[in-house]
């Protein structure tokens, strides 16, 4: 490449990236029991998300999902700030607990900050939580997922393997489980009798990240919990990363927090922010 070349693709970068931070910020809306994410940016420009889906209790692989593993919640709106960057949530579970959400959108990320806490006297059920992301319309595809081949999406997402992006489907691609089609990646530090009832996947993540790519490529939709139970693909063109909650002893007070990244095509850059924003998830690639 000639220095008249390289200038020229490094004035084209910067174009980008400042067109890019120009663009309004992230605003957010609560439509029944829906988070929605609006902005210029984003393909369709809406992302709607059912949450919270399910609040699940353990062994949840091999049960009944309405009979044993969802605990039934409420959601009350706290508040929404009038610039729409901030919106307070307040859950109660059936068996006492109660989970406050602060939910932040930005330029091009959306930080979620919760306090689960359970006043009750014995300990709660509760082990981990669905958000679940609707992405049939940002890849491209149907966001009705009633309608067309719920896999079509499958191209355009990814999860990291061996510490690479990995896109859907990977190999080994699990085919049997209780309920199909699905997919899900349970990480080492969570029981696989713990997770969601689909086809259960042998590999194990090198990551808590899971996302895609937009329908013209030029952008990634991406989200990590700290601490997460699980990555799932679902069959609502729908990507989880499901947050753990671990069962909060009585009294106990328990913190968690997630990010949802809508950023320009740069896996590169991504891999650093979220390495950044969520130190100690990846595991080291096998020899």
């Amino acid at each position: 490449m000639t220095t008249l070349q390289s200038i020229t693709l490094a004035a084209l970068l910067a174009t980008s990236c400042m067109s890019f931070a120009a663009s309004p910020a992230l605003t957010l809306g609560r439509e029944a029991n829906w988070l929605v994410i609006r902005g210029a940016q984003i393909p369709a420009g809406e992302i709607r998300i059912n949450y919270l889906e399910a609040y699940c209790r353990a062994g949840s692989t091999e049960a009944d999902w309405v009979k044993h593993t969802v605990i039934q919640h409420t959601s009350e709106l706290v508040s929404l700030s009038a610039d729409k960057q901030t919106l307070r949530l307040r859950d109660r579970l059936a068996d006492g607990l109660t989970v406050e959400h602060t939910i932040t959108a930005r330029d091009d990320e959306v930080e979620f900050r919760l306090v689960a806490h359970n006043p009750a006297a014995r300990r709660s059920e509760a082990h981990w939580a669905q958000p679940c992301v609707r992405l049939g319309a940002f890849t491209g595809f149907n966001p009705d997922f009633s309608q067309g081949d719920v896999d079509d999406y499958l191209p355009k997402c990814f999860i990291f393997l061996d510490g690479r992006l990995t896109r859907m489907p990977t190999r080994d691609w699990a085919t049997q489980a209780r309920f199909t089609p699905g997919q899900v990646w349970c990480p080492r530090h969570v029981p696989r009798t713990d997770v969601n009832p689909r086809p259960l996947s042998k590999l194990v993540p090198s990551n808590g990240l899971i996302g895609c790519f937009s329908s013209d490529e030029k952008f990634i939709f991406a989200t990590a919990w700290e601490p997460y139970q699980e990555l799932f693909q679902g069959i609502a063109r729908c990507l989880h990363s499901d947050f753990r909650l671990g069962g909060l002893r009585a009294g106990e007070t328990r913190h968690i927090r997630g990010k949802i990244y809508i950023v320009p095509n740069n896996v590169a850059m991504l891999e650093k922010r979220y390495e950044k924003d969520f130190p100690g998830q990846t595991i080291q690639p096998q020899p």
